[in-house]
């Protein structure tokens, strides 16, 4: 009688590296996280207080100590004061390549320079947005989305408009229909 011995395929970055195909995007993206993560870390330990957190935003992302300091309260989603692993990844995310994008952006969109968009700073800003399916909003949907962005304060900051940027990059719904 024949026996043969069939060995699974490898798979994951084991069989990348055996077969010579090319990563995927998102474990490109955890490995890039990884990296940067990594530079500020302590011990082995994967969580970055406020002080290591907010360097690694200035000089990774080239954020001002206000635009850092707005990021680590936007992202620090449990409000312990430390950045996880986890809570970056979603700031990755978020900024990831187009940090500096999304910052032109909003200073452009803040008309007053207050470091917060107002109601018609955001609404027209809005307007000009386009979604994952390459449309602008329509009213109905701008008046929603304002609802999930804004604050307590009424106004939008820049953690909650890259939380905003990120959804709209995300949103496929049609129209509403009127």
């Amino acid at each position: 009688m024949l026996k043969i011995a069939i060995k699974p395929v490898s798979t994951g970055l084991r069989a990348i590296r055996r077969y010579g195909f090319k990563t995927s995007l998102r474990a490109r993206r955890r490995k890039e996280v990884m990296d940067v993560f990594e530079k500020y870390m302590q011990n082995n330990v994967r969580d970055l207080k406020n002080e290591q957190a907010t360097d690694l935003f200035q000089k990774e992302f080239q954020l001002d100590v206000e635009q850092a300091e707005v990021m680590f309260n936007t992202f620090d989603k449990d409000k312990n004061g430390i950045i996880s692993i986890w809570e970056f990844q979603q700031f990755y995310m978020c900024m990831g390549d187009h940090c500096q994008e999304v910052i032109d952006k909003f200073k452009e969109l803040d008309a007053d320079g207050s470091g917060k968009l107002d109601g018609e700073e955001a609404k027209e800003g809005l307007k000009t947005l386009q979604t994952a399916t390459v449309r602008h909003l329509e009213k109905k949907e701008i008046e929603f989305f304002m609802k999930s962005a804004v604050g307590d304060d009424g106004l939008i900051d820049l953690g909650a408009f890259t939380i905003l940027l990120y959804t709209l990059k995300l949103y496929k719904a049609p129209a509403p229909k009127s």
